[in-house]
């Protein structure tokens, strides 16, 4: 049993809210007991009890109570190989932000407290950074661009300018099947399910949610469209629907292709989804000044990519 700690507030933390503060201070912690000990007004801020939904300010004194060392799970420790790759792969950084090209494989944050995602990674490697958080996300098996703030208020920034449409983000992939001529973006509206097993699944629908993704052709191959895909919206595995909306699925995507083009998507060489975040555009959440970042191709889909024949007569 830990004893009862008191922390003041800096102004990295001003404007979190308290549950999300408890979950970052507590790393470990399950969300259960955070949010039980919130209820039961063991946490205190200023000497008051609190809403999880209560924002913090610079200077507040928060009460945390003790946490028995069986509460918290077990860390998982970063390779020193795994280390060295996210190293290698941040594309920029500063005193506010940074942008790294995540692996595929990779998901941006750990599952049940034993696995480390990337911003863990990023917290172990790095622990000269005293804030650092997502500004968005990427599924698991997408690689690509993803930006994480270190300070506070890059973050809020950030993440408003993606609700205001200011950044944006443009990804390649690759379909199987020729993509329409006339096919510049895809409106189907979305929504989200899960599988007696528990996945969870995205499906178009009617009465889904609103959704806008932006398509380019790049090139067209024997049995392939490249595409650029630019989300308008952002609605989980947007793009990935709406390319199995329009009958041409992504290869390599195990959720949305069917079976026999994820054989033959292998037998080419393709052996993860063919999805990455290759760019962003967005206003330094700091200077204002424009900010143009892109990630090189994984060469697990660069090297198949290459010996694809150009021309795209299906």
């Amino acid at each position: 049993m830990s004893s009862v700690q008191m922390i003041t507030i800096d102004e990295d933390r001003d404007g979190q809210r308290v549950d999300n503060f408890l979950l970052y201070f507590l790393k470990g912690v399950p969300k259960s007991w955070v949010y039980r000990v919130i209820r039961k007004g063991e946490v205190r801020v200023n000497g008051k009890r609190v809403k999880p939904l209560t924002h913090l300010a610079t200077g507040d004194l928060v009460r945390i109570p003790p946490v028995r060392t069986a509460v918290r799970a077990a860390d998982a420790e970063l390779s020193t190989n795994m280390a060295q790759i996210l190293t290698d792969a941040i594309l920029m950084e500063d005193d506010a932000m940074m942008v790294i090209n995540k692996p595929s494989g990779l998901a941006v944050h750990g599952g049940s407290g034993v696995s480390l995602g990337l911003i863990e990674s990023v917290r172990q490697m790095r622990e000269d950074i005293r804030y650092v958080e997502l500004v968005h996300r990427l599924d698991k098996d997408t690689s690509g661009c993803v930006m994480l703030a270190k300070k506070r208020g890059a973050l809020k920034q950030l993440q408003n300018d993606i609700k205001q449409k200011v950044i944006r983000k443009n990804y390649l992939c690759l379909v199987a099947g020729r993509w329409p001529d006339d096919c510049d973006r895809v409106t189907a509206p979305l929504e989200k399910f899960a599988l007696p097993s528990g996945e969870r699944m995205v499906q178009v629908k009617d009465d889904g949610k609103k959704s806008l993704t932006l398509y380019k052709v790049l090139k067209r191959f024997d049995n392939y469209t490249l595409l650029q895909a630019s989300p308008v919206t952002g609605r989980t595995h947007q793009i990935r629907v709406h390319c199995q909306y329009m009958r041409c699925p992504i290869v390599g995507d195990v959720k949305y292709c069917p079976d026999d083009l994820l054989r033959q998507g292998a037998k080419d060489g393709f052996d993860r989804l063919f999805l990455h975040a290759e760019s962003l555009s967005f206003n330094h959440p700091v200077s204002a000044e424009k900010q143009f970042v892109s990630a090189v191709l994984d060469p697990r889909l660069a090297k198949p990519l290459s010996r694809l024949k150009e021309g795209g007569s299906r």
